[in-house]
């Protein structure tokens, strides 16, 4: 696929900050459609903590990539909209070939991931026997500001519910986008389904590979935002379908 890539001026952690020269071996990659209202503040933000992030515009028709520029963070541009699954295998094959890349994070770019589980999720990377450690909405018992909307609750159960490669590897949440990875992982990734369907792709790649694979329980902000650009029943249908197309990939 084509695309261009813009580098930052400067991605060198501050010394007045020690916490990003600690993580100066991960890469956040994160996708990007249409995000330019949030984009920068997201990335600024993980840019406290981590210095290394490559943004991929995915062909917004809006100023993303200018926000993304504005922030630092590195800029890849895709000249047309390919889907998720494509924006976060490009952002991959650009940070795994970085000098020092040795943990990779897709993290979305609308605001609903947060840098403390983050944190979590790559401690347990260092200090565990594992390869990739997968963010899951459901991983402890449910609180009564749970922000979880019922109907995206009932759709990714299904979605488990229907997914034996889901179940087989003891994940309770196929689809949540914040997952943690090592350079094995990084290497062999090969996405080629572009929309939602990666999610599942992503899963029979875990299987597949036998990648030492973990949950770890994470809050998503549904924020008004985030809530406006994707939490619909349409949406929930569109993740059943995908999540069907993708149980057919060899």
């Amino acid at each position: 696929m084509s695309a261009d890539t813009t580098h930052p001026s400067s991605t060198a952690a501050s010394p007045a900050n020690p916490a990003a020269g600690a993580n100066s071996d991960v890469w956040l990659v994160v996708p990007c459609y249409n995000e330019g209202t949030v984009i920068e503040d997201v990335l600024r933000s993980a840019m406290q903590t981590f210095p290394n992030i490559v943004a991929v515009d995915d062909g917004s028709a809006d100023a993303s990539g200018e926000a993304i520029h504005r922030a630092g963070a590195h800029l890849v541009t895709h000249p047309v909209n390919l889907g998720q699954g494509a924006a976060i295998q490009t952002g991959v094959e650009y940070a795994r070939a970085q000098p020092g890349a040795q943990y990779f994070v897709t993290f979305d770019a609308d605001g609903q991931h947060q840098v403390k589980d983050v944190l979590a999720m790559l401690e347990r990377l260092r200090t565990e026997p594992l390869d990739i450690v997968v963010g899951t909405r459901f991983g402890r018992p449910r609180a009564e500001n749970d922000q979880v909307p019922l109907i995206k609750r009932l759709v990714l159960k299904t979605v488990v519910l229907l997914s034996p490669r889901t179940r087989r590897l003891g994940l309770s949440d196929a689809h949540n986008g914040l997952r943690v990875f090592n350079r094995t992982v990084a290497e062999s990734l090969n996405l080629r389904m572009n929309g939602m369907s990666h999610a599942s792709e992503f899963v029979a790649l875990m299987d597949s590979e036998k990648w030492r694979t973990a949950e770890q329980p994470v809050d998503i902000l549904y924020t008004e935002y985030s809530m406006s650009k994707g939490q619909s029943l349409l949406n929930g249908v569109n993740i059943l379908s995908d999540g069907i197309v993708g149980k057919r990939l060899p």
